[in-house]
Parts: C-alpha cells; structure tokens; sequence
C-alpha cells in the first residue's frame, strides 16, 4: 500500500515539474532565457538547443543578449528564433542576437493569464488520474486478497489527501504566476 502511494506522490510531482516548466516557455514581459529551452538551431547539420551554442544573458531587464561561442552560427539561431512561436523579432549586429520583450498589453496579460490557467487546469487533470490510477491499484489489492476493506478505504483517503495536497499547490502556482503576469 505504501509503495503504491509513494509512486502516485513522484506522479503529481512531476506534474507539478511539468507545469513549472511550461510557466518557463510563457513570456510575461520580462526577459527569461528559459524561454529559448524549446528553440533549436541548425549546427553542422544538427539540430543544437540555442543554450548550447551560445551565452544567453538578460540586459536592462527586458532584452536578452544571445553571443554564439562560434560566430558563423549567429545567422541560423537568427532563423530559428524567427522561425519559432516566440514572437519577438531578433536584432543581429554580426557579433550577438537581442531580443527586446515589449511590455505587454492588458488585453495580452489577460490571454496569458488564460493559458496559465489551462496549463494548471491540465496539471490537475494529471493529479486526478494519478489519484484514478491509484484508487484502481488499491481495488485490485483488495480483489486479490492484499488488502482487507478497511484497509483499502483508508488507502483511498490517503490517495485523496495527496490530491488535495497536490491541487493546493497547483492552484497556488497558478495564482502566484497570474499575479507576476499582472504586475508588470
């Protein structure tokens, strides 16, 4: 019975992982280099994360400076950044890359604010299926003798603790990412 909890706990951990890292790809208005994670660029004839090729540092708050380790890969992390879903038009002056993030609008704050809440929207979605998954666990040990009904029920509120538990955090992560997005 403990094994099977403790593997539901890793599952919504990773769901709460997950969901921070998808609150990285979401631009706020701030400078992140987290937001260049998903982007490759074309080196030799592979495709190489654009931190691997490059130094990303934040300037001024609102631009991200990108200077290639080998300068003849400045062009094709251009195209990659133009090409992805970023949004942000690279300026290119032969030696780094800057991005400028504008100040979002509050008509854009909110649709972000959308797409934080689907994204934790998702993630609990994810808890409750660990929490599905886990109850049925406990079902079949009761079915195949491991378990008595008393214990099985116990089990079952242990998992719904642990649901609870991992809906609180998402809901908070949610709201403290609704409330960076709207400060700016």
């Amino acid at each position: 019975m403990k094994t099977v909890l403790k593997q539901a706990e890793e599952k919504m951990q990773k769901s709460i992982e997950s969901l921070e890292h998808n609150f990285t790809s979401i631009r706020a208005g701030r400078a992140d280099p987290r937001v260049l994670d998903k982007i490759k660029a074309d080196y030799w004839g592979a495709p190489t994360p654009i931190q691997n090729m490059a130094s990303v540092t934040v300037s001024e708050g609102r631009t991200l400076v990108i200077q290639p380790f080998d300068k003849s890969s400045l062009k094709n992390i251009e195209k990659a950044i133009q090409a992805s879903d970023l949004g942000i038009n690279p300026t290119n002056d032969g030696n780094v890359i800057r991005l400028a993030f504008p100040q979002p609008t509050a008509e854009r704050r909110k649709e972000i604010c959308k797409n934080v809440k689907k994204y934790g929207e998702e993630a609990k979605v994810a808890v409750r299926n660990i929490r599905r998954e886990t109850v049925d666990k406990f079902k079949a040990m009761k079915k195949s003798g491991e378990l008595t009904e008393d214990d099985q029920k116990e089990a079952e509120k242990k998992a719904q603790k642990l649901t609870d538990k991992y809906c609180e955090s998402i809901d908070k992560a949610v709201a403290d990412k609704e409330k960076e997005i709207m400060s700016i």
